[in-house]
Formats: structure tokens, sequence, C-alpha cells
């Protein structure tokens, strides 16, 4: 089994089919949204490729070490950057095509109007140990 990101982007990938942004959606289209995210997740749960997965505010701020004894240096937020992440999934599958699978499904949730959004997500391995040679 090998486990990968699944991010979703507000900003920064190419632009979805149906790409209205969630702030002009409905509560009612925002409601069937997450609902089918939660229906998604519960059958990868199923199949025990789901790890795990979280909404993200579009709010953030970057923070780098600043020198021992010194308060680290913060900067934002940057809510008007080009690329955010909206969210993630982690899931855990046998192949990298079935990552691709899943990523093409996640990428049909309901947007405006109920219609699948058709957005791009960014399909990311994790790094992994190279295996280990012992004699």
């Amino acid at each position: 089994m090998a486990k990968y990101l699944l991010l979703k982007h507000y900003r920064g990938a190419p632009a979805a089919v149906n790409d209205v942004p969630m702030d002009q959606w409905t509560p009612e289209e925002v409601s069937a949204h997450v609902q089918y995210m939660r229906d998604f997740a519960t059958r990868l749960e199923g199949s025990g490729e789901f790890v795990d997965g979280q909404a993200l505010s579009p709010e953030g701020t970057f923070v780098r070490y600043d020198g021992e004894g010194r308060p680290p240096v913060t900067d934002g937020p940057f809510a008007e950057t080009k690329d955010l992440i909206a969210g993630w999934m982690v899931i855990d599958v046998e192949t990298y095509e079935r990552a691709l699978e899943l990523a093409g499904e996640l990428s049909a949730a309901p947007g405006a109007g109920g219609k699948p959004i058709h957005e791009w997500l960014e399909v990311r391995p994790f790094l992994t140990e190279p295996p280990t040679i012992t004699e």
C-alpha cells in the first residue's frame, strides 16, 4: 500500500468546469458538497483506503525559525495569494492508478447548481524510505 495526498485548491490549479467560488454557493449547495465528501470518505473507510481528510479555511500564516531564544518570525495571513489549499485527503491504496481513479471521482463533488465541479486535484505520493538491504 502507498499513501497519497489529494489536495483541493481554492486557487492556483487550472479552473474547474463548474468554477463558481464556494462563497457564492447557496447553503444547500455547500451542504450537498460536504455530504459528498463525507460519503466518499465513509466508502473509503469501508475499503480500508481512507486515512484522514480535512477542509481548511483560506486564512493562514507563514512561520519560520529566527534563531535561538528569539520568537518565530511570522508573515501573513495571505488570503490574497494565488495558491491556497482548500482541503486535503490522505488515502492508502495499492497503486498509483487507484489514487488517480479516486482523485477523479472526488473531482466530481457537486458545486453550484448541484452540478459536479470537475475540479483539478493535486495527487502527491508520500515520500517513503528506500528499502533497506540486509545481508
